[in-house]
């Protein structure tokens, strides 16, 4: 694939990855289970952008985290915090609303 064209792509990820990670956290998970959900839910994402995504979002209160020691390897398990659900929320609005826009812009209907 053009770099350029990936670079573009890359940065149009970026932000959904947040709001999936928010949305699919509504229910408590560690982060390679995380980042299968992500793949299966078709958001492809790297481990060494999803752990420190994970860190960032803790640190801004909109995850929560416990550790589980309960099984022979210890995990860390992330929750999405009442901050972080308002947001997801707030930010699928957006989605939605900046979805239409695009939608307005590719409408081969319009006149120019």
């Amino acid at each position: 694939m053009d770099e350029t064209l990936e670079t573009h792509l890359q940065e149009l990820r970026r932000g959904t990855v947040v709001l999936a990670c928010l949305q699919l956290l509504r229910t408590p998970g560690y982060g390679y289970g995380l980042l299968e959900d992500l793949e299966r839910h078709g958001f492809a994402t790297d481990a060494n952008t999803l752990y420190p995504l994970l860190r960032r979002l803790e640190k801004q209160e909109y995850l929560t985290s416990e550790w589980n020691t309960d099984e022979a390897r210890p995990r860390k398990f992330y929750r999405t915090s009442r901050a972080g659900m308002r947001l997801a929320d707030t930010l699928t609005t957006e989605w939605a609303a900046l979805t239409e826009a695009v939608a307005t812009l590719t409408n081969t209907d319009q006149e120019v």
